[in-house]
């Protein structure tokens, strides 16, 4: 074999090398680059996660404050209704307390 052929076998095999290792290195760097884009989306859906269950929160809030002001407004008119019949009530209680106190 001839020194020539022999420098070029030795060229083929060190562009051949050089070639894989830039290959590896495109394969390390895409796979990094796919992590990290993974990762990116993990936070990204994460965050809306966390901000629709916060809007959530402020929903589920704000009906149960109306739905507690409905309720205490039910009751201060069912609690006025008593009122005003027990008041209604009071001039026949004050004439039977007095007749029995009168009586004995």
């Amino acid at each position: 074999m001839s020194l020539e052929a022999m420098k070029k076998i030795t060229e083929a095999e060190q562009d051949t090398q050089s070639r894989r290792a830039g290959a590896a290195a495109e394969a390390k760097k895409l796979v990094s680059d796919a992590e990290k884009a993974g990762q990116a989306l993990i936070e990204q859906a994460a965050a809306q996660a966390e901000a629709q269950a916060k809007e959530a929160m402020a929903q589920a809030e704000a009906r149960a404050a109306r739905r507690t002001e409905e309720i205490l407004a039910q009751q201060r008119e069912a609690c006025s209704a008593l009122q005003a019949k027990a008041r209604a009530r009071l001039p026949a209680a004050v004439e039977l307390i007095v007749g029995r106190v009168v009586s004995v």
